[in-house]
């Protein structure tokens, strides 16, 4: 670690290691997400009133009277719909936010360095894995939702370095993801580069990032609509020179780790103080940045367990988490039906870095018909609409029934034929396997064709 600096000559190696950090937390925090049951029930009886239902025979079994225990419920339910919908929202937001930072570093690797290098930079299989060069290192899994995964989310996102020895690390070896930044900051701030503006680059104004949608969304107990990102919090920056480079990086870290405030202590204790000014990452102190965002859920967990602990009932969990696996393979699969969505799911969650490095390569007019009606479709519409769809399927392994889940791994698109003639084909044959499905062909036909080189 002694000595790690990022100097002009390895500055592409370390853009390229930054972009593949912001690359590496997308299929983990959309793994998570897609475990949290936002709607939990059944089709008969789905959301709360399905849960107070559950609540009441649970507390009537342990001798409670049934007025209070339907008034307990009634509460408890309550207040289990609005953690697990705002846990989903804010983990689908961070994910968002992390889209939003790879176009940033490959906006600043494209001034400065060249096109970014997208395609097949997605992390695993096989997982668990672990960020470049972050010292110390620590396993990522594709995991439920849980306190251990949140857990791993806050070490990524720590401000701080974490309390732990330091090895030596490559590529480029860093204790935080905001110190890193520093470090091509620094490089940048304190060398005469040569930029090239004039090479295409996503750039603000577009929408090309919506900082919400319906997805990002949840009520509280009153019923009341809350998003959780901002729209001040930031948005796509045109890297023409040193002060819009070095924007650019700032942006990525302050709506990461904030404004360098209380990470992780020892023994991964997490701070559960009430945010300070320095923990939001937008003007207005509307949104918090991503350590806080998580650290604010998995302090509310630990909040409502207690709660629920102190009726004698079980873990929150059990109610809104649906039993996913770790660490899948789409090779897992035994069946035919399921093994052909996942893998219909990975040539998706793969075209949408095509067509964003593809973006990298297109003239104004083209980039944006590319990311608006590619990208956003892909990522907001198809990939949603399949992972809930998978995340519906369930096997057995033993005397244990899992629910199938996406495996986020890079597909290998051939170069005989045109990647989506290719994701066409692997959406027939997921098709035939799963006829219901069927609503997602237009989608998929209007898909921009872009080619991989």
């Amino acid at each position: 670690m002694v000595g790690a600096e990022v100097t002009p000559e390895n500055l592409g190696d370390a853009i390229a290691q930054a972009i593949g950090i912001e690359i590496a937390t997308i299929p983990v925090y959309l793994y998570t997400y897609y475990s949290i049951d936002r709607t939990p029930g059944d089709a008969l009886k789905p959301g709360q009133d399905a849960i107070s239902g559950r609540l009441v025979q649970e507390l009537t079994s342990k001798g409670m009277g049934l007025a209070e225990a339907n008034k307990i419920a009634l509460d408890l339910s309550a207040q289990l719909m609005v953690y697990c919908n705002k846990a989903g929202a804010i983990i689908l937001s961070v994910a968002i936010e992390e889209m939003l930072h790879m176009s940033l570093a490959s906006n600043v690797c494209q001034a400065l360095v060249g096109t970014p290098q997208l395609i097949g930079k997605s992390p695993g299989p096989p997982w668990p894995v672990r960020l470049p060069g972050h010292e110390p290192q620590f396993d990522i899994n594709l995991a439920p939702f849980s306190l251990e995964q949140l857990i791993t989310f806050l070490k990524i996102e720590s401000p701080t370095p974490l309390p732990t020895e330091l090895l030596e690390g490559a590529p480029i070896p860093y204790t935080t993801i905001g110190r890193f930044y520093e470090m091509i900051i620094e490089c940048i701030e304190n060398n005469d580069l040569e930029y090239f503006p004039e090479r295409p680059q996503l750039v603000p104004g577009r929408h090309y990032y919506a900082q919400n949608n319906i997805d990002t969304l949840y009520y509280d107990k009153e019923h009341k609509p809350t998003y959780v990102n901002a729209d001040d919090s930031g948005d796509l920056i045109y890297v023409q020179d040193r002060a819009s480079a070095v924007e650019a990086l700032k942006l990525i870290t302050r709506q990461g780790e904030g404004n360098m405030g209380t990470g992780m202590g020892p023994n991964d204790e997490v701070p559960c103080n009430k945010p300070t000014d320095q923990d939001f990452d937008d003007s207005t102190k509307q949104e918090l940045c991503h350590f806080d965002k998580f650290a604010e859920i998995y302090c509310d967990y630990e909040a409502l367990e207690g709660t629920f602990k102190g009726y004698n009932l079980g873990g929150i969990s059990d109610y809104f988490v649906i039993n996913a696996p770790k660490n899948p393979k789409a090779s897992d699969y035994t069946d035919p039906a399921f093994r052909s969505m996942a893998v219909l799911i990975n040539g998706v969650y793969s075209y949408i870095f095509v067509m964003s490095e593809a973006c990298y390569k297109q003239d104004s007019n083209t980039q944006y018909q590319t990311f608006m009606f590619g990208i956003h479709k892909s990522m907001i519409f198809i990939l949603n609409s399949l992972c809930g769809d998978i995340a519906k399927m369930t096997y057995t392994v033993g005397k244990e029934t899992f629910n199938a889940m996406p495996t986020f791994e890079n597909y290998p698109f051939g170069l005989l034929n045109s990647p989506k003639s290719q994701l066409i084909d692997l959406y027939n044959a997921a098709l035939a396997l799963y006829p219901k499905a069927s609503y997602l062909q237009q989608r998929f036909l209007d898909l921009p064709d872009v080619p991989l080189n």
